[in-house]
């Protein structure tokens, strides 16, 4: 499989006009090569060449990571001193044998710290952004990809299950978030999630990236929650929103509204439109129901080893679906001083239009219907 994807990367290189890749610890380097490294104050930079040899520079205490499944890859540790480093770098250097050319990097990743040791240890390279390539090699989820994000999906979903039969009013958002967290767990999910739920409730739903707070959960409020689950490397993404006791009539029409743009922008995407088509399909209802201005963020956003990645969903972007890209759809309204209601499934592009990864329910429910 790796030497699959390598020999991708290679293609794309060649395409993109690049001599090689340098990539710090992330998404990428694990795709290509199984190794799971973080970033940390001690740099860990992978140069990949573009006929495929590739370097490793990391600290002597992760040396035990590699493997004989990545002997193609030469490896040059460092020790605990920072004064030792520039030369592991150098020895790196020297191995790739490059005096001149453009290596690609992940301009959203890539520190000052890796790149002054880079520039050092090859000066006449230049350093630029190599996003084109790897968003092509990451973008199309072949079948393995796919049933990943399934499972992430499903134990997510489970996990809500259970939380929403332990829900009471007077528990706080915080307390929400740390009950949904351990029963992702519980239900299987890694450790490492895609971002920490978020949980607001009543007037702090209208605030698309809330953080949970102390606020409690009450009658007559709106409750939203956006969360998801890993597994085995790939995440789920999903929002519903419910309501406890009798609610803002308003709030309640708004909910309708969400429901049927998520509904219309599951059903416009497939192979050969662009993804804004998505994004206005969902957004001409809300529109055409007054609210426009209270849809403040883009349709949706690519899905996979990131929580965000691409194709991202919004009216201007003329990228091409094709089948195994994976992406959200989570249109919203956000009253300021209200509430706000989010609707979120995450979907793949197949042949014939776009099969959502995601069935809970997507009506705002009364949380009455799941309490305990």
């Amino acid at each position: 499989m790796f030497t699959e994807r390598m020999e991708k990367l290679v293609a794309l290189l060649e395409k993109s006009g690049l001599d090689g890749l340098v990539l710090n610890p992330g998404p990428c380097m694990v795709y290509l090569t199984g190794l799971h490294f973080h970033l940390m104050e001690r740099p860990v930079v992978l140069l990949i060449e573009k006929k495929g040899s590739s370097v490793i520079v990391l600290p002597e205490l992760e040396r035990g990571k590699l493997t004989e499944g990545h002997a193609r890859i030469s490896a040059f540790s460092y020790g605990d001193d920072p004064a030792t480093w520039s030369a592991a770098f150098m020895s790196a250097g020297k191995k790739i044998g490059l005096n001149q050319g453009r290596f690609g990097v992940e301009p959203t990743r890539l520190r000052f710290l890796e790149l002054a040791f880079l520039k050092e240890a090859l000066p006449g390279v230049d350093f630029v952004d190599g996003s084109a390539a790897l968003e092509a090699l990451r973008v199309r989820k072949d079948a393995g990809e796919l049933e990943k994000m399934r499972r992430a999906a499903l134990i997510a979903q489970e996990a809500m299950l259970h939380t929403l039969r332990s829900l009471q009013e007077g528990m706080t958002e915080k307390e929400i978030a740390n009950e949904l967290f351990i029963n992702m767990l519980r239900a299987g999910s890694d450790v490492e999630l895609p971002f920490p739920p978020i949980v607001a409730a009543g007037e702090n739903s209208a605030n698309p990236h809330a953080v949970p707070t102390d606020q409690v959960l009450k009658a007559g409020d709106l409750l939203l929650i956006d969360w998801g689950a890993g597994y085995e490397g790939y995440f789920s993404d999903i929002t519903r929103t419910f309501t406890l006791g009798e609610v803002d009539q308003e709030l309640i029409r708004i909910g309708e509204v969400v429901l049927e743009a998520n509904r219309v922008g599951r059903e416009a995407g497939k192979p050969g439109l662009d993804a804004g088509t998505v994004d206005r399909a969902a957004r001409s209802v809300i529109d055409s129901a007054g609210y426009g201005k209270a849809f403040i963020h883009r349709t949706g956003h690519g899905l996979g080893m990131e929580a965000h990645e691409q194709p991202y969903i919004f009216s201007e972007n003329d990228m091409l679906l094709v089948p195994g890209m994976t992406f959200t759809v989570e249109p919203g309204i956000y009253l300021e001083g209200k509430g706000g209601v989010r609707i979120e499934d995450d979907v793949v592009v197949t042949p014939d239009g776009l099969e959502s990864l995601t069935d809970m329910p997507r009506e705002v429910l009364p949380l009455e219907n799941f309490m305990a």
